[in-house]
């Protein structure tokens, strides 16, 4: 059955994880996707090989694609990708704004030559401003965005990663992804292509909700006390422990606050996490816990009666099996689950039953299991057709479909253009 996105022909300039997980999306949805890497392969491919030329990293975000290598500074290679850019859909990139057109691959200059085309481009900070030209990655974009100063996680004293999976990489690879879906429909009742940008920084912002957000009644004055306390902090060279303190006094907590309905505990042989966002599955949770007396269960913000209650809680959650908590909180609708590890899930009942791995064969190195496309579409199914390419494993396939024989071919290869 064919993919909703079949017959669209992508050209993908990206490295690393972003712009690659677009990619991937997109051919997941049936679009036939070439990725354009150099010679001796981008970073990603290369970081932390198992193999030679491939890695874990790179084969989990390039899956369903064709692979054509081309040293982008020569200008045979720029024929190539000029030419290419001609039969194609989408181009997709994910460089500082000032280097894709001197590799010759900007908007402007590859929608002269295809005025049809969607370019996604995917940055750290964006196209514009005064950080634009920095490169980022997702750790940056995780400091500069203030999603880092939001935990209490130290590592000799300064902030740490609020989270070492890279989500704000995937959220934006994501996001570019709805973006380009979206320009092609809109092409269909315009007839012109458009280019769609996002960043790192964007989807940094949009995650953190309840702190993205001012609302002027309540935050202008507030706010702006404390960024101006926090910016006086940072002339006067306070520590960042500082500074955090007086984060923690803005927000109303104290260092370390965590709230009893929302956290993982301990239990005698693991660990669970609970979530009860609304005052009736409060009242179910203390309910199952045998916990009492407890008044007002609205979330009026952190508080000593809160942390009473996790007290009483962690001592009771300890002296009980994680299966044996997970029953009850089930029988009372208690939303809960057992902390568990990714490598354990390929067999896991719940993944299995609702198809979340996908198993693809690799041409280098075998079977690979890996999670199965987000969206599930009833129709038009998502559908990996393939496991990541080796380096260079299309490019006679490709070169040959732009028409160039196969002596081109291997004088491009001679020439270190292509390998």
């Amino acid at each position: 059955m064919a993919g909703a996105l079949d017959g669209v022909r992508v050209l993908e300039f990206s490295e690393i994880i972003a712009a690659p997980t677009t990619g991937m999306v997109l051919a997941d949805m049936g679009a036939d996707v070439i990725k354009v890497e150099p010679p001796w392969g981008e970073s990603w491919r290369l970081n932390l090989q198992f193999v030679p030329l491939e890695s874990r990293g790179f084969i989990a975000v390039n899956r369903g694609k064709r692979s054509l290598p081309l040293d982008m500074t020569r200008p045979e290679a720029r024929e190539i990708a000029h030419a290419l850019v001609k039969q194609m859909d989408v181009v997709l990139v994910n460089y500082r704004p000032d280097v894709p057109a001197k590799l010759g691959i900007d908007y402007e200059t590859l929608s002269a030559i295809n005025p049809r085309i969607v370019y996604g481009e995917a940055t750290a900070f964006g196209t514009e401003g005064p950080h634009a030209m920095r490169p980022g990655y997702d750790l940056i974009a995780q400091a500069v965005s203030g999603l880092i100063t939001n935990d209490q996680k130290f590592v000799d004293g300064v902030p740490s990663l609020y989270q070492s999976t890279p989500f704000v990489d995937y959220l934006t690879g994501s996001a570019l992804a709805s973006g380009v879906i979206a320009a092609l429909f809109a092409r269909e009742r315009t007839g012109r292509g458009q280019k769609v940008e996002t960043s790192l920084l964007q989807s940094a912002l949009t995650m953190q909700g309840l702190r993205s957000i001012w609302i002027e009644v309540v935050d202008a004055e507030r706010q702006a006390d404390f960024v101006g306390d926090i910016q006086r902090m940072r002339r006067e060279r306070k520590s960042i422990g500082d500074a955090v303190d007086r984060y923690n006094e803005f927000q109303g907590r104290k260092p370390g606050n965590q709230r009893y309905f929302y956290r993982t505990y301990a239990t005698a042989d693991g660990a669970i996490a609970i979530g009860c966002l609304s005052t009736p599955l409060r009242k179910r949770l203390l309910d199952v816990l045998g916990i009492e007396g407890t008044g007002d269960l609205a979330d009026t913000g952190p508080s000593d009666a809160d942390d009473e209650i996790m007290v009483r809680a962690v001592d009771i959650i300890t002296g009980k099996t994680t299966d044996e908590w997970i029953a009850a909180f089930d029988a009372a609708g208690v939303p809960a689950g057992q902390i568990t590890f990714a490598e354990e899930l390929w067999d896991d009942p719940q993944v299995l039953a609702n198809d979340m791995a996908v198993e693809v064969e690799h041409s280098l190195v075998g079977r690979v299991r890996m999670a199965s496309p987000l969206a599930k579409l009833s129709d038009t199914v998502a559908e990996p057709a393939t496991a990541s390419p080796a380096l260079g494993e299309h490019t006679d396939e490709i070169l040959g479909e732009l028409g160039y024989d196969s002596d081109r071919v291997e004088a491009l290869r001679r020439m270190g253009v292509t390998s």
